[in-house]
């Protein structure tokens, strides 16, 4: 609260016209001394003895009328009748202090500023604290104004506070509060509550003064004149100026104060025109508001705004027209949030927590405007505020991305007939705008003056047993109990705004007829199906019950009438010690005898649970755009986690085995029935908690909701037989579009869950985990999701302490298949894991199962998987050992092997012949057989690299000339350029070479013509060439080959060509490089040279080519002075 030192100014003039000094002396004469025995005559509700009338009478004047009616009413109020007045003036109760006090009335709470603080801290509990530890003093009661000090003891880190509090108060209300600690926030400081509570609590302590303007009425001039003298002489530096202003205009016959009759006191309470409301600090709110939306979510602003939305909820609960007050407040702030804007300027969303904030809001207004006891005026003005808003562009909208493609349904009553008609609704129809307050808005044209739902709201005992059930908008059943037909959100709606507005009797009354009425509709419309199934089926229609879901719905019809009724069954609502009834009355809890509206063996919360059952099993359209889908998605999370808190007893099992049943059979009506609309949310996650909680009670039943639950036709390429591309009775309402699931991975993440629950279950019975798995096979069409369950099923099938389950071994092989069949011509980043992990399931599985992958491996893998993963895996020990085969297994499951690698080399020899014949070693016909794959690959399927690698492999196996025959296979595909001294082809080209070398003479002569044609890069040809005459041909070689023993000689054959190669690659590059060469590069360049130079001294006539070399340069290169001055200095 933001305590302002000041005073706020009177709020009416106070006068006594027709009295006299007489009149005067013989008040004041026959007036009880202030503070005596007035101040204490209330107080006989401590003793036994009865109230007075003139207390009672008291009390109820002080509760309802202002005081300037009274004295208008009364020509002479007696002194003990003012006194009494002005005592049960006064708030009484607590708990709307500690409303204004504290965020809630109880629980965990959090400042305002934000930061996390114990309930210690809050402003009432520190009141009372300060208030029990006696820092409370000197307070005085002068009429309708309350002043005192509060102490704050000091502290570690804060010296002692002295605070002046006054607080103004009439008709049982605060209505203005000042305190001298300065504090600003929504709420009552510390220190106004304890003096409150002080008065509240020891009325008898407080001295009590009638208001000042009757006081200063029974003085006379003199004593008036010392009142003022003394007044002045007490605080002559803050009043003296103010003293003489008002003196002058006194003197001054023209002035305006002498215009006015009377004077402003203070004092003496509210005027007529005076709203009676507590005191709220308007300015505090926005700023508070303001500054939670400036944090963006950030810093708990966004509990902190849900907390001030609880607050108008506890504050509407209490009656409170502040409620109302403070939600203006609250939307003006929302509305001017430059973030809308913003948004709305880059077509960006807002975050999905600030979108429920929108929500809860919109949700707030909807409560208020359907408040059963509001006025005329006040409803007019609600809707002029609701209208202005919504008109504002940047008006969130109530999808959350774009229109509504819905017309006005809140005020819409449906009549729900079973028979699957049209909707013919104008194809004409414009779409309306719908933002979020349009439900308000349309909220305003609804009444509560029907007959029949005021019976219902009103009466525990309103039945009629005559009444013939024989039409869809029956008022009652065929028991007599009545019904409420009404757009169920809109009805629920109601029961809300009941609950909100304290009504809990009436909010629960009218909760009960809504779910007997939802239970007639569903029994009616499965009498319907029943009846014309056969035709429905064969048309293949499809149909939803409602034009909007209920849940996921903006309103949450199920999450209200579950709420209304749990809260009931758990003990009455908020523990309140009383409750206002319909009527305004104040009344003790409540016994509910709306308990003869339940059927024999149920509960509140049988009934709550039975609807959220049927809300959550309605066939509903998935609603258009990411926010509205995200919403029904947490929408049933929410429900569901609500009904996991409920312990299922015998009387609940029995509901759901009904529902169940019912939702099974209830065809198109029903989101687990026969027909079902393509783009229906999918009942993945209700079914996975309808299958938990019936599987110990009720298997069969179990496994038939959750197979049935499994469909997603959103996926499906084509349309099951009949089924149309809309609903047939709203085909004119939602426009054919191609869907747009925003939610679709998280819905098939819940489909997933439920095969892996269904799973689970059914490990040990072969004849349920064949079920699962076709159904499995057929709905799920997530590779991603399949493994999944394939590896859910591998490690509950080989849990450590037991025996592996056999069946689920081969299910989640049959899925770990599928697998494989689904990803093998797609890219999937985890392709490599699946394949690694079916082979190792494979192997749990058994040979047959490994010989039976490797058989049909083409369907399975690419060669390259086949060969490096599974041919591999099967021949290694672990496997060997894992299986226990004997020899003759061993040699049938590598041959297996062999016969694999064999065929995937011949599909793929660029990627499988290494691998093929590393797998046919220990057999010589497959190698023999790889080798010779390899070799007819060689002119055209595979590159240098693959070559040059098989050729490695083969010297290293101990075959040199296969080796040397692949080297030269690989020399006439490699090209490398005179700048590629780098080229990683340079260290096979090498070993080629020192290969042929160690061969003999021969093979190196056979080779180096390769070498000159494919290599034109001088460094390494030098290179080459010096590894040649180091050492004789055939020296190095470990082989059997004899050798010459002579160093073959430069100017011959074979070498003579690579020399004279190497030299005009010198040459070429030289040339190549003096092209675009740069000044930094001048001393690398003469590097280059002084290696060309000893390539060129190894020829017999090498120094006066060499020379010739570097005239020739100096003569076509003379332009480059400096480099050619470089060149003289180092070569001459």
């Amino acid at each position: 609260m933001a305590e302002r030192v000041q005073q706020p100014p009177a709020k009416r003039l106070c006068c006594r016209p027709g009295y006299n000094a007489a009149c005067r002396q013989g008040q004041r004469a026959a007036g009880a001394q202030c503070g005596g025995s007035g101040a204490t005559q209330g107080e006989s509700s401590k003793t036994q003895n009865p109230e007075t009338l003139l207390d009672i009478a008291a009390r109820k004047v002080a509760e309802k009328w202002p005081f300037q009616r009274v004295e208008e009413r009364f020509e002479r109020i007696p002194e003990p009748v003012q006194r009494r007045i002005v005592y049960w003036s006064f708030p009484r109760s607590e708990r709307e202090i500690c409303m204004y006090s504290s965020f809630n009335t109880g629980g965990e709470e959090i400042g305002s500023s934000g930061e996390s603080s114990d309930e210690t801290r809050l402003p009432f509990r520190r009141g009372i604290a300060l208030l029990e530890s006696g820092c409370v003093d000197n307070v005085l009661q002068v009429g309708f104004h309350l002043s005192g000090t509060v102490r704050e003891p000091a502290t570690s880190s804060e010296p002692e506070l002295l605070c002046n509090v006054s607080v103004s108060f009439d008709r049982c209300k605060i209505t203005a509060v000042t305190c001298g600690c300065g504090n600003k926030d929504i709420f009552y400081c510390a220190h106004v509550v304890a003096l409150s509570l002080y008065r509240v609590r020891k009325p008898e302590q407080v001295k009590l003064r009638l208001p000042i303007s009757e006081t200063l009425f029974q003085m006379n001039r003199d004593q008036l004149q010392k009142f003022v003298q003394y007044l002045i002489t007490v605080h002559h530096t803050e009043v003296l100026p103010t003293a003489q202003k008002l003196a002058d205009e006194i003197l001054s016959q023209n002035s305006e104060i002498n215009q006015v009759h009377g004077a402003p006191d203070p004092t003496a309470g509210a005027s007529v025109d005076d709203e009676n409301c507590w005191h709220l600090d308007e300015e505090q709110v926005q700023e508070q508001v303001k500054l939670f939306l400036s944090q963006g979510g950030y810093h708990g602003s966004g509990k902190q705004l849900n907390l001030l939305f609880s607050k108008v909820r506890e504050m509407l609960k209490m009656r409170d027209s502040n409620g109302a007050r403070m939600l203006t407040l609250i939307t003006e702030q929302f509305m001017g949030d430059p973030r809308l804007a913003l948004w709305r300027q880059q077509g960006t969303t807002m975050t999905d927590k600030y979108r429920q904030l929108w929500d809860e809001l919109g949700a707030l207004w909807m409560c208020i405007v359907l408040n059963p006891h509001y006025k005329p005026e006040q409803k007019g003005f609600w809707l002029r505020q609701l209208r202005r808003w919504n008109s504002v562009d940047v008006c969130p909208l109530e999808d959350g991305n774009h229109g509504s493609e819905l017309t006005n349904l809140t005020n819409l009553l449906t009549v729900l007939t079973p028979a699957i008609s049209c909707w013919s609704l104008s194809d004409s129809l414009t779409r309306p705008h719908r933002t979020v307050f349009t439900r308000a808005i349309e909220a305003c044209d609804l009444h509560w003056q029907d007959p029949h739902l005021q019976h219902i709201i009103t009466e525990d005992h309103y039945t009629n047993y005559c009444y013939h059930d024989n039409l869809n908008s029956s008022l009652f059943d065929a028991r007599g109990w009545p019904l409420w037909h009404e757009h169920v959100p809109t009805a629920c709606a109601r029961v809300d705004a009941l609950r909100s507005h304290g009504y809990p009797k009436e909010a629960l009354r009218l909760a009960i007829a809504i779910v007997h009425t939802l239970r007639r509709q569903q029994q009616k419309q499965l009498e319907f199906f029943r009846t014309h199934k056969k035709e429905l089926l064969h048309k293949g229609i499809t149909s939803v019950t409602n034009l909007e879901g209920w849940v996921g719905h903006p309103l949450d019809p199920i999450g209200t009438l579950f709420s209304t009724l749990m809260e009931t069954g758990r003990g009455g609502e908020d523990g309140a010690a009383a409750l206002l009834d319909f009527s305004g009355r104040r009344t003790e809890l409540p016994v509910f005898p709306t308990q003869r509206f339940l059927e024999e063996g149920d509960t509140f919360v049988s009934l709550a649970v039975e609807t959220a059952l049927i809300g959550l099993g309605q066939q509903r359209v998935m609603p258009d755009g990411l926010y509205a889908q995200e919403k029904v998605c947490r929408n049933e999370e929410q429900l569901l986690a609500k009904l996991q808190e409920v312990d299922l007893d015998h009387t609940l099992v029995k509901i759901f085995r009904k529902q169940a049943t019912s939702l099974l059979e209830a065809g198109p009506y029903s989101g687990l029935g026969e027909l079902l609309y393509r783009e229906s949310v999918p009942m993945h996650t209700f079914a996975k908690y309808l299958f938990t909680s019936l599987l110990p009670h009720d298997a069969e039943l179990a496994y038939k909701i959750a197979l049935r639950a499994m469909r997603l036709p959103v996926l499906e390429s084509t349309s099951p037989s009949g089924d149309f591309s809309r609903p047939q009775h709203i085909v004119s309402v939602v426009p054919n579009r191609l869907p747009r699931w925003f939610t679709l991975s998280h819905i098939e993440t819940q489909q997933c869950e439920l095969a892996s629950t269904m799973l689970t279950a059914a490990k040990g019975d072969a004849r349920k985990l064949e079920t699962v798995l076709e159904s499995i096979q057929k709905n799920i069409h997530s590779s991603s999701h399949i493994f999944k369950l394939a590896q859910d099923a591998f490690k509950i099938a080989t849990l450590m302490d037991s025996l592996p389950d056999i069946t689920l071994l081969k299910v989640s092989l049959e899925l770990g298949l599928q697998v494989m069949r689904m990803t093998l011509s797609t890219l999937n980043w985890r392709r490599r894991e699946m394949v690694r992990w079916l082979v190792t399931c494979a192997t749990e599985a058994g040979v047959f199962a490994l010989d039976s992958i490797m058989q049909s491996w083409f369907t399975l893998f690419t060669p390259t998987e086949a060969t490096s993963v599974v041919a591999t895996t099967v021949m290694s020990n672990s496997t060997i050992v894992r299986l226990h085969l004997d020899c003759h297994q061993q040699e049938n499951l590598a041959n297996s092997a062999r016969t694999l690698a064999l065929q995937c080399a011949m599909k793929d020899p660029q990627n499988c012949a290494l691998s093929a014949l590393t797998l046919c070693e220990k057999d010589h016909i497959a190698f023999e057989t790889a080798y010779q794959i390899v070799l007819d690959a060689a002119a055209t399927g595979m590159n240098y690299t693959q070559l040059f690698t098989i050729a490695r492999y083969m010297e290293h196996r101990g075959y040199p000339m296969r080796a040397y025959k692949l080297a030269t296979l690989a020399m006439t595909h490699l090209n490398l350029s005179y700048n590629q001294d780098t080229h990683p082809a340079i260290n096979d080209v090498l070993w080629a070479c020192a290969l042929s070398h160690s061969l003999g003479k021969n093979e190196l002569a056979s080779v180096i013509p390769l070498v000159v044609k494919s290599v034109k890069c001088a460094t390494v040809l030098s290179d080459i060439l010096r590894r040649c005459t180091l050492t004789t041909p055939g020296m190095v070689a470990l082989h059997s080959r004899r050798n010459s023993g002579k160093l073959m000689p430069l100017e011959k054959a074979p070498l003579r060509q690579l020399l004279d190669a190497t030299i005009g690659a010198y040459i070429n590059t030289t040339h190549s490089r003096l092209t675009h060469i740069s000044p930094r590069h001048y001393s690398e360049f003469i590097e280059f040279l002084s290696k060309a130079r000893e390539t060129f001294l190894m020829a017999h006539d090498g120094h006066i080519q060499f020379t010739q070399f570097i005239d020739n340069l100096k003569q076509i290169y003379k332009g480059k002075k400096k480099l050619m001055m470089l060149v003289r200095e180092r070569f001459g």
